[in-house]
C-alpha cells in the first residue's frame, strides 16, 4: 500500500466486515489518511473494489478463541472500532463495549445500525428502505397519487447512516482530548435520517415547503425545481428558486413572458410546467448546456455515471481517480495542508496490527 497521508494519517481503526454504511464509514476514515485494519471471515473476497479500499485486512474466525483473541490484541492498541451486527452479536462473542473498553479505555467503539441499540425493532432484520419509511422521509418522494420512490440507498445507509457515524466518531474523538476517555457510538439510520429531515420540521407552516408527496417546491411539483425532457430525450434539472435566478432562467431560455408573474404561487406550477417542458423539447441537452449551464439560472445537466465522470467541472476538480485501473471517487472533504488520497489494499492486518502493539512498547 502506498504511505497514508491526510488529516487523519496515525489514527489506527478496526473494522469489522460488513455491507452498506459500516465500510462506507471505514472509506472515509481511510480516505483522509487512518490506518484501517479490516476484520475478515476466512476466504471472503473483495465485493465492492471502491468501498473497501485502503484496508489492511485479517482474515479472522470470530467463533474461534484464536480469533477472539487476536480481535481483543488488535483493539487494544485501536483508536477506534467500527461494527454493523445486530445488537447483541458482539456482546455474544466476548467482544462487547464493556469488554474491549475494559481493554482499552480510550476506544471509540462504532455501532453501525439500521434501528439502533435499543427500542422495539432492534432485532429486526432490515434495510435503507425501511428505516427511511419510518422517519417520514420516504413518503415525501415521489410524484402525488403515486406510491413513493427509493432514493437508492443515499438517504437512509450513506446519508443518515454512515455520515452520522463517521461524524460521531469524530466528536468522540474530540471529546477524548479532554477526558482522556473513549465511549460507544450508536449510530443508527433512523436517528441520521430523522436529522435530516430537521429542515422540515421547521418549515411545516410554509405551504409551498410541505413534505407532502409531489406538492412541495423542493419535492419536484414547482416548474422551476423540477426536471425537463429535451429534444434529444435527455434531462435536464433546475433549481432557480430566487427571483433573480428565476428571472435569468427565464430571460436565457426565451421562456414565455406571462411565466414571470406568479413564481411563487402553486395553483401556478403545473401550467408553468407544462409550458416549459414543450420549451424544454425544442433542442438538444447540449444546446440548452451552452445556453445555461455556468449562468445564474441554477441549471445542470442530468447525467449518468459514466457521464459524470467526463464531465469537465469533474474532471477540472479531480472528482474521480483512477486507480490500479479502476475509477474511484475521490477523497472528500478537501483539506489545504493535509488532503487525503485513494491508496490500495493489502493483505497485511496481521503485521500492522503486530506493529500497533510495538508501537505501543
Amino acid at each position: 500500500m502506498t504511505q497514508a497521508k491526510g488529516p487523519l494519517a496515525g489514527l489506527k481503526v478496526l473494522e469489522f466486515a460488513g455491507i452498506g454504511p459500516g465500510p462506507h464509514v471505514a472509506m472515509l476514515l481511510a480516505d483522509l489518511g487512518a490506518e484501517v485494519v479490516r476484520i475478515d471471515r476466512p476466504g471472503a473476497g473483495v465485493s465492492n473494489p471502491v468501498v473497501e479500499r485502503a484496508r489492511h485486512r485479517l482474515a479472522l474466525d470470530l467463533k474461534s478463541d484464536e480469533g477472539k483473541a487476536a480481535v481483543r490484541a488488535a483493539a487494544r492498541h485501536a483508536d477506534v472500532l467500527i461494527e454493523g451486527f445486530r445488537p447483541g452479536v458482539m456482546e455474544r462473542l466476548g467482544l462487547g463495549p464493556e469488554v474491549l473498553l475494559a481493554d482499552n479505555p480510550r476506544l471509540v467503539y462504532a455501532r453501525m445500525t439500521g434501528w439502533g441499540q435499543d427500542g422495539p425493532l432492534a432485532q429486526a432484520a432490515g434495510h435503507d428502505i425501511n428505516y427511511i419509511a419510518i422517519t417520514g422521509a420516504l413518503a415525501a418522494i415521489g410524484r402525488a397519487g403515486e406510491l413513493p420512490i427509493p432514493p437508492q440507498n443515499l438517504v437512509g445507509d450513506f446519508g443518515g447512516g454512515s455520515m452520522y457515524c463517521a461524524f460521531g466518531i469524530m466528536a468522540a474523538l474530540y471529546e477524548r482530548e479532554r477526558s482522556g476517555r473513549g465511549q460507544v457510538v450508536d449510530a443508527a439510520i433512523v436517528d441520521g435520517a430523522t436529522s435530516l429531515m430537521s429542515f422540515f420540521f421547521g418549515v411545516r407552516q410554509v405551504p409551498h415547503l410541505t413534505t407532502a408527496r409531489g406538492k412541495g417546491m423542493l419535492g419536484g411539483a414547482a416548474h422551476f425545481y423540477r426536471c425537463f425532457v429535451c429534444a434529444d430525450g435527455k434531462e435536464i434539472a433546475l433549481g432557480a428558486i430566487e427571483p433573480q435566478f428565476y428571472a435569468e432562467l427565464l430571460r436565457r431560455s426565451g421562456a414565455p413572458e406571462e411565466l414571470a408573474e406568479g413564481q411563487m404561487n402553486p395553483a401556478n406550477w403545473d401550467a408553468y410546467a407544462e409550458r416549459l417542458a414543450a420549451l424544454f423539447k425544442t433542442r438538444t441537452r447540449d444546446e440548452w448546456c451552452a445556453l445555461l449551464e455556468g449562468t445564474d439560472a441554477c441549471f445542470a445537466p442530468v447525467l449518468e455515471l459514466e457521464e459524470a465522470r467526463e464531465h469537465p467541472h469533474m474532471k477540472a476538480r479531480g472528482t474521480y481517480v483512477e486507480h490500479e485501473g479502476l475509477w474511484h471517487t475521490a477523497p472528500a472533504p478537501r483539506f489545504s495542508r493535509t488532503p487525503g488520497a485513494v491508496r490500495g489494499s493489502a493483505d497485511d492486518g496481521a503485521e500492522v496490527v503486530a506493529r500497533w502493539a510495538s508501537e505501543a512498547g
